[in-house]
């Protein structure tokens, strides 16, 4: 199961372990038991302090095991075998089930130990899933911390029958105590957070009497990122407020052309980003959602959803975009039922079945070609004449043979059950002709829209709804700045949102202490 390279990477890891683990297997004769039971003896192999127990019982589910350690009151699960992107997952859970300090902080750890309830998760993943890691680790986290907590991790494409049954068509999917917690990715702040009701009255507290800064950011993606380093380097008081660190590339699922770096994932970009912005005296205001910006006496403000003001002398904003809805009847009805937004995330949960693609740019066409190889068929939507994605993509995309390529065709409705996707329906545009097609889901995949709503009315916007800035990132605001996706740069890139952060952030320096 585990090549050398990696044994010898884990081994290391497994070296931190404090105190005695078992690895408890629930299994049966089929081959996916006999996988997993290979996996536990060569993690097992890797460490005096691991033992592995098998169990032919009654369990729930199998194959399944848990990780425990004696003397200590830990319930957590794995139903399915956690290689792919869960592997972290797995190695994380190993080591503090095994006593290894985890890395958060400290008042998040006080927060999660003293929750008051009974709380049993069980949350359906992919294990292509980019999201999915990020959930599962923050219920590992929560189960070894507090016993009253109960993390199962379970493979959706392993556990189909639940997954019917339950009719769940994204990942992560959580359910809590029977019940849909939540769908997407979620922070063990923003779990907490759902959970403690009191969470967000005392953060607003908290925030409410912050001193002002000299800079205030608004948005924790690569501009924000990006803006808050060289804001600080300035030696100047220096905050970020941001509604998720690390903002629309946590959702992305393959980084491929930032300079310098070869390839590497969304995630670990974005967490990436996060370390080195706290490397600096910056101070993180996370889960925060702004909502009106005014300026009054000298000073710009940020109110945010939760009822708390952050003032400061200048404000940059890079608060990025989001896909773009195709806004038709069915979309929203069916979001997480069918009507779905990451192929890479939620493909898996379509193995043999029928599935839409609407959009023929490079995304589109990357996820039908993606779908392609799960699905039984991938119908690709396209509104004008033409594909507009790189040629090569066209090629392979059209190389497929369980692929139909249908242009000038406008989606008019999403249609379901009640419960599900069952189908959609398009114009033809050249002959206004309406057609349906029977099939199960629909992935959504026509760009972005900048996140730009709360700004209505308070600064110039263009037509698209981005932040109108000079070559400076100066907005129509004196002292407000902007960078990124949110405004109209063109080229909606990771490298040039970065280098506009940087350049806002000098920006704001200069316009300080010229004031």
């Amino acid at each position: 199961m585990l090549d050398n390279t990696l044994k010898t990477q884990l081994k290391a890891y497994l070296e931190r372990l404090t105190r005695p683990l078992q690895l408890v297997a629930s299994l049966d004769d089929s081959d996916k038991s006999r996988e997993m039971h290979e996996l536990l003896r060569e993690i097992a192999e890797l460490s005096d302090k691991i033992s592995v127990v098998e169990q032919r019982d009654d369990a729930e589910r199998k194959p399944s095991f848990a990780i425990t350690s004696p003397g200590q009151e830990i319930s957590l699960r794995f139903a399915g075998i956690p290689m792919g992107h869960e592997f972290t997952s797995l190695v994380l859970a190993l080591l503090q089930t095994g006593g290894h300090p985890p890395k958060v902080d400290a008042d998040v750890i006080q927060q999660i130990q003293q929750l008051d309830g009974d709380f049993h998760f069980e949350t359906y993943i992919s294990l292509s899933c980019q999201n999915c890691p990020e959930v599962v680790q923050s219920l590992n986290l929560m189960a070894v911390l507090n016993p009253r907590i109960k993390s199962v991790t379970i493979d959706g494409a392993l556990f189909q029958s639940e997954v019917e049954q339950r009719q769940i068509m994204a990942v992560p999917t959580v359910y809590l105590n029977g019940q849909v917690f939540g769908q997407g990715r979620m922070s063990v702040e923003e779990i907490l957070a759902k959970l403690d009701t009191g969470a967000t009255q005392r953060a607003a507290e908290k925030l409410n009497a912050k001193a002002p800064y000299d800079v205030l950011i608004v948005g924790g993606g690569p501009a924000g990122a990006a803006a808050a380093i060289y804001a600080a380097r300035k030696g100047i008081r220096t905050g970020v407020v941001a509604e998720r660190f690390g903002g629309q590339v946590l959702d992305t699922m393959s980084i491929e052309n930032f300079v310098s770096v070869t390839e590497t994932e969304g995630p670990k970009f974005a967490a990436a980003l996060e370390q080195h912005v706290k490397t600096y005296d910056v101070e993180i205001s996370n889960l925060q959602r702004a909502e009106k910006l005014i300026q009054k006496d000298g000073m710009t403000e940020v109110q945010l959803a939760s009822g708390a003001t952050l003032k400061a002398k200048s404000v940059i904003l890079a608060t990025g975009a989001r896909w773009r809805e195709v806004n038709v009847p069915g979309e929203k009805e069916y979001r997480n039922h069918g009507v779905a937004y990451c192929p890479h995330c939620d493909g898996p949960l379509f193995k043999g079945k029928r599935v839409a693609v609407i959009g023929g740019g490079n995304s589109g066409v990357e996820a039908a070609i993606d779908l392609a190889g799960i699905v039984s068929h991938v119908t690709l939507l396209e509104f004008a004449a033409e594909l507009r994605a790189d040629a090569v993509l066209q090629r392979k995309l059209h190389s497929l043979p369980n692929v139909t390529v249908i242009t000038q065709a406008q989606t008019s409705e999403i249609h379901g059950d009640g419960q599900k996707v069952n189908g959609i329906s398009y114009k033809n545009r050249s002959d206004d002709s309406i057609h349906r097609i029977d099939l199960e889901g629909v992935f959504v995949q026509i760009g972005l829209v900048p996140n730009t709503e709360w700004l209505k009315d308070t600064l110039n916007l263009s037509r698209h709804g981005e932040i109108e800035v000079d070559a400076r990132g100066q907005t129509s605001l004196p002292g407000v700045f902007a960078a990124g996706d949110v405004t109209t740069v063109p080229y909606k890139q990771i490298v040039i949102a970065v280098g506009e952060g940087a350049k806002a952030a000098l920006s704001a320096f200069d316009h300080l202490i010229r004031q």
